[in-house]
């Protein structure tokens, strides 16, 4: 009974190739074993000598041979064929090992993905097509299967990218007594229905859309901060060395017109006004008492000081402009400030200083 108790994998590669392994070392350690199969059936059988043989460390650990019937028997006997050491007979549509889906195609619309591929020429009622996805935030892939050959799926985000692969199986226990399933078709990589290289390339893009968002914040971030300091600066300047007053806007007649001649501005401007006003109202002026009057001339004496000019002079040279110089002095200096001026005043002449 120990021959029918050795083990061995049997797959029929789409119903084109067989191929039978065993533990060759394991079964037969002291032997290098021949192996022979046969697709005919009944009492005259024709046993074919395998064409090819899978080796491992250097014994025959299996053969690869024609796929040319749906009932197979295979034996497996000693060096030169003489005693056989284990046989079986086996439906060969139970192995079946699908190829890989041809032409696959993917459908978007909105949320939902259709992956679709041809129909295999056989046994279509056999086959399932398996769906799997992950995006690059899944550790695990989500699996979907539907008949051959079309299967969808929905609750896809369109601001994620995502990794597909499709193969077929075949269904057990109706069609295969094990469970095989086709390689995997080449691994694809998709976001809102548009093909990628690979995901890296999305995050690659996110992170550059960072990179530049973020030099784009310190940059105005810094435009922002200059601003406010020269704001700050502008106020500090201002408060430390105030700004001085051009005369040329206060006395722009002055400037413009007498090209900076106070004399001849002072007779225009005095000889203007007599014009309008033909009677000179004398400006009224604080006379004071007296005692203090006294006291000034006391002082006068004692500091050598010469008045330069006095209301009456003003008065009678009918002077506007000096009478008002004359208001606005104190009687005690010789030097006046006028409007941004420091005016000195000596007989009839006024010299701006």
């Amino acid at each position: 009974g120990w021959k029918d108790a050795i083990n061995t994998t049997i797959i029929n590669f789409n119903n084109e190739k067989m191929q039978i392994t065993w533990a060759a070392r394991e079964l037969f350690p002291s032997e290098n074993v021949s192996f022979f199969y046969t697709f005919d059936e009944g009492k005259h059988k024709v046993w074919k000598p395998c064409p090819t043989y899978l080796l491992h460390q250097d014994y025959n650990s299996g053969c690869l041979f024609k796929t040319e019937g749906p009932t197979l028997a295979i034996s497996i006997r000693n060096s030169n064929g003489s005693e056989e050491l284990f046989s079986k007979r086996l439906k060969s549509d139970f192995y079946i090992k699908p190829n890989r889906p041809e032409n696959v195609t993917f459908f978007w619309k909105e949320d939902t993905v259709t992956v679709s591929c041809n129909k295999p020429e056989r046994a279509v009622k056999c086959l399932r097509l398996e769906l799997q996805y992950k995006s690059k935030f899944d550790k695990d892939w989500q699996s979907r299967t539907s008949k051959c050959c079309s299967v969808g799926e929905q609750g896809f985000d369109p601001r994620k990218c995502y990794s597909f692969r499709v193969r077929l199986k075949r269904l057990v226990p109706y069609c295969n007594v094990v469970n095989y399933s086709s390689d995997w078709e080449a691994e694809t990589f998709w976001m809102n229905g548009t093909l990628l290289d690979s995901c890296d390339d999305d995050i690659k893009s996110q992170s550059k859309t960072v990179i530049f968002l973020s030099c784009f914040l310190a940059v105005l971030l810094m435009i922002l901060i200059l601003l406010i300091l020269l704001c700050k600066w502008q106020r500090l300047q201002k408060s430390v060395m105030p700004a001085i007053p051009d005369p040329k806007y206060v006395f722009a007649d002055l400037f413009n017109d007498h090209n900076g001649n106070f004399q001849e501005w002072i007779d225009k401007t005095a000889h203007a006004m007599v014009q309008t006003k033909p009677e000179y109202e004398e400006p009224e002026c604080i006379i004071e008492a007296e005692s203090q009057q006294e006291d000034e001339k006391n002082s006068d004496k004692q500091g050598s000081q010469e008045k330069i000019f006095s209301f009456s002079r003003a008065a009678e040279n009918n002077d506007p402009k000096a009478a008002q110089i004359a208001c606005l002095m104190p009687t005690s200096n010789t030097i006046a400030s006028f409007a941004g001026f420091q005016i000195l005043m000596n007989n009839d002449m006024y010299v701006m200083l």
